[in-house]
């Protein structure tokens, strides 16, 4: 008697998915990573752009310069006031895939959303997914729910004007315990207000605008910075571009294409390097180290071309080596630009070309002050690097290229207090994207200390070699870096060590989004039947009075007191991450000689008068 093969492979083994079917399959294919909304990249803030970049290209076009939109923590509604989508086309645009406007360049010269897939990939992945088209006095309404149509609503008059309207509420069964974050959405605002000068967006009911594009953009990050110049501020065909130095450690750049916000660069950034170091070189006939001209510089650069290609459905970095259709490559063109205009500039400002060179030779000065500790330190941590107890690494990278752009963006290293804490944490942990690294106790306070502390600090020089970041970001091994500690006034402090140790030497590590609080239970309560974590006292009393009578109530004092098999279910896809967000009008020195310089009677008398008393049951 033949057994029956499960592995067999025959004409029923072959499946035919629907494309919504497969969208909701394999949503990382399409928004990258899912998220609960507590990063910057988590998928919801994708569903937003793709809605969001559809309005703007009708801008961009020259038709609408008003876009409505309101967001509160689970649902968006977007309007715009363009053209509007031929009603005849509505449903194939929106559930059709490879369905759009904009493969024929001419019709939609330098857009972003060119692959004919993102809307689509909303409206699969909404619970609730509405969209009208106003055209011509004429409308339509489609009414979805993942991906299926449930409802049309056509109107043969109209006196509204032409454009489209999107309501969407992301799909729970998708996007677990999701939230838009007001600062998230704001900033994504604010970026697309900044590109596309002449562009109002009504945002709940708040105002945006920008007159001086990325000027502003760079004024509102350095509001509270001090800047060594002026901010160099120029205009081209199909490119801008402002950049000044501030006092801060690393290199910060704002990038984008076409309107898309580039956060992890690409050919355009690589080039846009390389011109400023050419072109301050050429300018003051010295050979300048690289890292001397571009160190403490902030920077933002916009470029449209034609057909953009982008090495992931989510746009973070551009691929395209070509400008257009006649062969300018993405280099030669900035490098062009940057050359002409900011060799222009520098001649016709010489205050700020002055101003401009004694900032470079103040790097070159600390470079060569720190080039001896330096090199010492990097020996000791390469040595320490090959048996390294501090660090349980995992085995996808952020910065590896090749692999699952899913994966790349789960990657994350908690950073714990004791041996303890990281055992339960090395013990639960997804091996393939979740690594740890263990504090021997409290770190050096670093407020005020120079780079110098980050080599001769082992503890600080092992974790900058954990992250690969001592040359910048670009090659962050983890995308998100999870501050792990005990819930008690030991742990917050530790908590504020760290913190002021990432904002004082590598502030764009915040800034970017990367940096994150892991947020644990304070209780168990259970009874034979139930058990509720409760991460505060309202939530305890909640799942008291939810259980039976006799329930048991345990308080954890500490990560360490957790199993590894409960530990395991508060760091998976369940994750409660507080993001750290960095504001670019916050003054980063009031807040750190604040929290962590000396002891001040304001920071007494805040303490004093926010003092709260809990009775604990």
């Amino acid at each position: 008697m033949k057994k029956n093969n499960i592995n067999e492979y025959n004409a029923d083994s072959i499946k035919s998915l629907d494309w919504k079917e497969h969208i909701r399959m394999r949503p990382g294919m399409y928004i990258g990573k899912l998220g609960n909304g507590s990063s910057a990249d988590d998928g919801v803030y994708i569903l937003l752009k793709e809605i969001i970049d559809n309005s703007i290209d009708e801008y961009v076009m020259g038709y609408g310069k008003k876009i409505d939109v309101k967001v509160n923590e689970h649902s968006v509604y977007v309007r715009d006031y363009g053209r509007g989508i031929p009603l005849s086309k509505v449903e194939d645009c929106v559930s059709k895939i490879n369905t759009g406007g904009k493969y024929d360049s001419k019709a939609f010269q330098k857009s972003v959303g060119l692959n004919g897939v993102g809307t689509k990939a909303v409206n699969a992945l909404s619970a609730k997914f509405n969209i009208q088209s106003i055209r011509d006095n004429k409308s339509i309404k489609l009414f979805y729910s993942q991906g299926e149509k449930i409802n049309e609503e056509s109107i043969d008059s109209i006196t509204s004007r032409n454009g489209t309207k999107v309501e969407f509420v992301p799909d729970k069964e998708i996007f677990k315990k999701y939230r838009f974050i007001e600062d998230y959405v704001r900033t994504q605002i604010l970026n697309y207000v900044y590109l596309n000068s002449g562009l109002t967006i009504n945002y709940n009911n708040e105002k945006f605008v920008s007159e001086n594009g990325l000027k502003d953009l760079l004024d509102k990050n350095t509001e509270n910075q001090n800047i060594a110049y002026p901010i160099i501020h120029l205009r081209g065909n199909d490119i801008e571009i402002a950049l000044t130095h501030g006092y801060q450690y690393g290199e910060e750049y704002y990038t984008f294409v076409n309107g898309q916000n580039t956060t992890h660069g690409g050919t355009h950034l690589s080039a846009f390097r390389e011109a400023i170091v050419k072109t301050l070189r050429d300018f003051y006939k010295k050979d300048f180290d690289a890292s001397d001209i571009r160190a403490s510089i902030i920077g933002s650069i916009s470029i449209r071309i034609q057909n953009p290609i982008f090495e992931s459905q989510t746009k973070t970095k551009l691929g395209s080596t070509d400008i257009n259709e006649d062969g300018l490559t993405v280099r030669i063109f900035i490098n062009e630009f940057v050359k002409n205009k900011l060799d222009n500039y520098l001649h016709k400002n010489p205050n700020v070309a002055e101003l401009l060179l004694k900032r470079i030779l103040q790097s070159e000065k600390e470079r060569k002050d720190l080039a001896g500790v330096k090199k010492i330190a990097n020996q000791r941590a390469k040595t320490a690097n090959l048996h390294n107890k501090k660090l349980r690494d995992c085995k996808i990278h952020f910065n590896d290229v090749k692999a699952d752009e899913e994966a790349r963006l789960n990657t994350s290293i908690f950073i714990t207090e004791g041996d303890s804490a990281s055992g339960s944490i090395t013990k639960s942990r997804d091996v393939k994207t979740q690594a740890v690294f263990s504090l021997r106790g409290k770190p050096l306070n670093s407020y005020g200390l120079t780079k110098k502390i980050v080599y001769e600090n082992e503890e600080f020089n092992l974790l900058q070699h954990a992250l690969n970041i001592e040359d910048g970001i670009e090659s962050l091994r983890y995308n998100q870096i999870i501050i792990a500690t005990d819930a008690d006034v030991d742990g917050m402090h530790i908590r504020l060590l760290l913190l002021t140790f990432f904002l004082q030497f590598y502030p764009k590590l915040v800034r970017n989004g990367h940096l994150y609080i892991l947020q644990t239970p304070l209780f168990r309560v259970r009874d034979k039947n139930n058990t509720i974590y409760a991460y505060d006292e309202a939530e305890k009393r909640s799942a008291i009075n939810s259980l039976s009578s006799n329930c048991e109530i345990t308080r954890f004092k500490g990560l360490g007191e957790i199993s590894p098999n409960e530990f395991k279910n508060f760091i998976d896809s369940n994750i409660k991450l507080e993001p750290v967000i960095y504001k670019g009008n916050t003054s980063l020195e009031d807040v750190l000689s604040y929290f962590m310089g000396k002891n001040t009677q304001s920071r007494q008398e805040f303490i004093i008068n926010n003092l709260r008393f809990e009775e604990l049951q």
